[in-house]
């Protein structure tokens, strides 16, 4: 079985708009932590646990470097389908870019920008902003150690 590529945020965007009922987004968001990349079980520890989420989500970042400069990449994981999803437009748009892009990054207006803080329930959108704290947290250390 060939694994999909990862979904780029563009389209990710240019779908959203596509897509008028929530109904029709929420499985949007579904089919796209379908397709994630199978995530190792050994990055299931508690290092990479993403703590603030109901479900469990687990984060592994790996750290390389372009030009110099650091960039991460994710991978990323959730025992709830949605949460799944979330995961992965997180990945679509922060993965592979350098560090300082990531600190300075908002995803949070994306999220509101997609409609997704009016449709999930309070604690998926707790989660969701506590992905994005983890994820910019690893970035913010990485530039910490790079000064």
């Amino acid at each position: 079985m060939t694994q999909s590529q990862p979904a780029r945020i563009a389209d990710i965007i240019e779908n959203f708009s596509l897509l008028d009922e929530w109904d029709d987004r929420y499985r949007y968001v579904i089919e796209l932590g379908r397709k994630l990349q199978p995530f190792p079980e050994a990055d299931r520890t508690d290092a990479n646990k993403v703590q603030g989420c109901v479900s469990q989500v687990w984060l592994a970042t790996t750290v390389t470097h372009q030009d110099g400069r650091p960039s991460l990449t994710f991978a990323g994981d959730s025992d709830a389908h949605i949460v799944r999803g979330l995961v992965a437009i997180l990945i679509a748009l922060l993965s592979g870019r350098p560090a300082a892009e990531i600190a300075d990054e908002d995803p949070l207006a994306l999220f509101a920008r997609l409609g997704l803080g009016e449709h999930l329930t309070p604690q998926r959108s707790n989660g969701f902003r506590s992905m994005v704290a983890r994820m910019r947290a690893d970035a913010s250390a990485v530039l910490a150690k790079a000064a």
